[in-house]
């Protein structure tokens, strides 16, 4: 009998973390990213190929606000990839606030209408 946890992964979005040299996102970062991301986009699934996480300390030899970077790249079916970024003082911040921007970027479809 298959495991619940395993079928409803196979349902899930792609979803890839990467970071550069000057951060380490970690696996915890990674599965947590990627949990958010396929509940919060949930009802876009069909129409989202994948998702790319880029995280990035942008002043990582220097302490400042604002200083961690999240991009978010939604590749659509049919459609130009979409991207937003967000910059915070800390890794979890700079993913929240670039998710809210992605949230709002694609809300304006209908649930069930395909993007164009």
């Amino acid at each position: 009998m298959p495991n619940v946890a395993d079928t409803e992964r196979k349902n899930d979005m792609q979803v890839q973390v990467n970071s550069n040299h000057t951060i380490h996102t970690g696996e915890s970062f990674e599965r947590w990213a990627s949990t958010e991301l396929n509940a919060s986009l949930s009802r876009f699934k069909d129409d989202i190929t994948r998702v790319e996480v880029h995280m990035s300390d942008e002043n990582s030899d220097k302490v400042s606000t604002d200083h961690k970077r999240c991009m978010i790249e939604a590749r659509l079916a049919h459609h130009e990839p979409l991207a937003v970024n967000h910059h915070a003082s800390s890794q979890d911040e700079a993913f929240r606030g670039a998710s809210e921007k992605l949230k709002r970027v694609l809300v304006p479809i209908p649930a069930g209408q395909h993007i164009p």
